[in-house]
């Protein structure tokens, strides 16, 4: 059954009304969903739906609510990803894997060690990362599309980490602390986390320290060293195994 992502003012009572253009053009030309159809419906929010198509136009599709019930796939933890910003279409796969892993926002971050640099033009990069973003939760069916922030600097990142219950730095040179010790000694579940990931050359004495002294959580991932596109969605496949079963 295809899904579709609405924002909650376009649900009514007994209809939700699509209006994007780029998803009504989908939904004609491509999935051919017409009059009778059902459908299901996220208002992006906390509500899905199953729908029955009543109209279809050019400017917007009507449904007919059937069902409505509470977001189902979504974590309890809402987990942000603050990624050191990786060389090439890296980053594309790290979306896509957290998303269906769980994650709440992926954050790209300029460190030390970032390779990359931002032309002007990096505002484009960050709507790439979002479509993939909304395309994978229509694959794995969740309630809300993630949201892929604007690019920070290191110190401009440190500052959301205030925001957050449980702040997890994995590092490559800590051999003591696993993720698993430091997620089972937590006293109570937190509402919200936050990883974060270093790009290919890793974190800076300096950028370590700083984390150290905010009293982000330094930890193991395990005995081998992993790359920056696989230790986002590792860490967080552990901290949804611990945190959510």
């Amino acid at each position: 059954m295809s899904r579709f992502f609405v924002d909650a003012a376009d649900v009514g009572e007994k209809s939700i009304f699509i209006r994007s253009k780029e998803d009504i053009k989908h939904l004609r030309k491509v999935l051919r969903l017409k009059e009778g159809s059902i459908i299901e419906v996220s208002d992006s929010s906390q509500w899905e739906y199953t729908a029955e198509i009543l109209s279809v136009d050019e400017e917007q599709v009507e449904a007919k609510i059937l069902d409505k019930q509470r977001f189902a796939r979504e974590p309890q933890v809402q987990v942000t990803l603050f990624q050191g910003i990786p060389k090439q279409s890296k980053m594309e796969a790290i979306v896509q894997k957290t998303v269906e892993l769980g994650i709440h926002a992926v954050v790209p971050v300029f460190m030390e060690r970032t390779v990359v640099v931002d032309k002007g033009n990096f505002g484009k990069k960050t709507e790439r990362w979002q479509k993939i973003s909304a395309e994978a939760v229509k694959q794995c069916r969740r309630g809300i599309i993630p949201q892929i922030g604007c690019a920070l600097q290191f110190a401009q990142m440190k500052e959301q980490l205030k925001n957050f219950d449980l702040v997890l730095f994995p590092y490559e040179n800590e051999t003591g602390r696993t993720i698993k010790d430091c997620l089972r000694s937590l006293e109570e579940k937190p509402g919200s986390a936050a990883i974060i990931i270093g790009p290919e050359g890793g974190f800076s004495d300096k950028e370590a320290d700083e984390l150290k002294a905010l009293g982000a959580e330094c930890v193991s991932l395990g005995r081998t060293i992993l790359r920056t596109e696989t230790a986002g969605p590792a860490a967080l496949a552990m901290v949804m195994y611990e945190l959510e079963s």
